[in-house]
């Protein structure tokens, strides 16, 4: 679980991200959640975007991203939703001591 301090952190490396993933008129498939798994693994932290033809709301898509890649939830604005979770093969973002 993050603390504030963390989350703030991790708020201010992802204001320079582009989103990764987009999540369309198919909402969640199989595909979509590896390719979520796949980004955060190389990455440890994306944005994703909920397009205007989801079917899910931008909350209920950075849910269910949560439930099934074991992220964290940083941050949502917008139709964007921002995941981290610390990379078991190459951590690269030091967060701060909670």
């Amino acid at each position: 679980m993050l603390t504030g301090n963390q989350k703030r952190y991790l708020r201010s490396l992802a204001h320079h991200l582009s989103p990764v993933v987009q999540i369309g008129k198919n909402g969640i498939t199989g595909g979509l959640i590896e390719q979520v798994d796949h980004d955060l693994e190389m990455h440890e932290l994306i944005k994703v975007s909920v397009l205007d033809t989801s079917p899910l709301s931008r909350d209920e898509a950075g849910e269910a991203l949560v439930q099934e890649t074991n992220a964290e939830w940083v941050q949502a604005i917008g139709r964007l939703v921002v995941l981290y979770r610390r990379s078991a093969e190459n951590p690269q973002i030091e967060l701060p001591r909670p």
